[in-house]
C-alpha cells in the first residue's frame, strides 16, 4: 500500500473523529443537565414525587431514636412498678389477709412457662403490679376489693416453688417453672364474680409472660373446662343463697 494511500486513509478516520465530536457536544442538553439543582424542601420533594420518597439517613437516626426513647419509656415505667412493690411489699403485712381461716372450696389456675423456660422474679413483679395485684400478706400477691381492702382477697397469687412466697429479698434470683392462681371460698364477693376477675387476670399475666393457662390438673385451660367451672360457681353462689332449712312446725 503506497504512502499516499496510507495519507488518505488517516485524514479520512480524523475526519470521522472530528464529525463524531461535533455531533456531540453540540447536541442541546436537558434543562438542568450539566449543573447541580439544590435539593427541594420535604414538602416540595413530596408534591414533586407523588407524595413518596425515600427517608433521609437523618430522618431514619430521628425514627430510630424515637423507638428507643419509647423502649426506654417502657422499661422505667416497669421499672418505676417493680421498685414500687420492692418499698411497699412486706410478708408480714396484713394486706390480702382474709377475714376469717373457714373455707369450703377452692379453685386453682396455673401460668407455666414455656417449655425449657422459667419465669424470672422481677417479670413476675411487674405483669402482677400491671395486671392490678398488690403484695402483701403471706409473701404472696393478691386482688383486693376496690375500695374496701379489710374483706381479704378476691384471689391470691403465689410461687408453686416451696414456701410459695415471693422473697423480695431474693427476687432478683428467683426463677420458677410456674405461679399458681387460688381462689378461696367463700370470698369478699360472689364466687362467679371472682372467677371472672381472676380469669382474665391470668390471661393477661400469661400475655406478658410469654407463657399459658393451665387448669387444676394442669392441663391447657379451654373453653369447655371454663363453661365447667363457671356452672359449678353459680351453683355454688346459688347454694349459698338459698335460705337454710327450717324444721316444720308441730301443732
Amino acid at each position: 500500500m503506497s504512502e499516499v494511500t496510507l495519507l488518505r486513509i488517516g485524514i479520512l478516520i480524523a475526519g470521522l473523529i472530528l464529525i463524531g465530536a461535533i455531533v456531540f457536544f453540540g447536541r442541546p442538553r436537558k434543562p438542568g443537565q450539566g449543573k447541580r439543582v439544590p435539593r427541594e424542601s420535604g414538602a416540595d420533594a413530596r408534591k414533586a414525587e407523588g407524595g413518596r420518597r425515600e427517608p433521609t439517613l437523618g430522618e431514619l437516626i430521628e425514627g430510630e431514636n424515637d423507638a428507643a426513647t419509647a423502649g426506654e419509656s417502657t422499661r422505667q415505667a416497669e421499672l418505676e412498678l417493680f421498685d414500687r412493690t420492692l418499698e411497699g411489699g412486706a410478708a408480714n403485712s396484713e394486706l390480702g389477709r382474709r377475714a376469717t381461716e373457714e373455707f369450703d372450696k377452692i379453685v386453682t389456675l396455673y401460668l407455666a412457662a414455656r417449655a425449657g423456660a422459667k419465669l424470672h422474679g422481677p417479670d413476675i413483679v411487674v405483669a402482677a403490679e400491671k395486671a392490678g395485684l398488690v403484695y402483701g400478706h403471706m409473701g404472696v400477691f393478691h386482688r383486693l376489693v376496690e375500695g374496701h381492702p379489710e374483706r381479704g382477697p378476691v384471689f391470691s397469687v403465689a410461687n408453686i416453688m416451696k414456701p410459695g412466697s415471693f422473697d423480695m429479698a431474693q427476687i432478683q434470683a428467683l426463677e420458677t417453672p410456674a405461679i399458681a392462681f387460688f381462689l378461696t371460698l367463700p370470698a369478699p364477693v360472689p364466687a362467679l364474680d371472682a372467677w371472672e376477675t381472676m380469669l382474665p387476670t391470668a390471661q393477661r399475666m400469661a400475655e406478658l409472660l410469654d407463657g399459658v393457662v393451665l387448669d387444676e390438673q394442669r392441663n391447657a385451660l379451654g373453653r369447655q373446662r371454663i363453661a365447667h367451672l363457671r356452672d359449678e360457681l353459680r351453683a355454688y353462689d346459688r347454694q349459698r343463697e338459698a335460705p337454710p332449712l327450717t324444721r316444720p312446725t308441730r301443732w
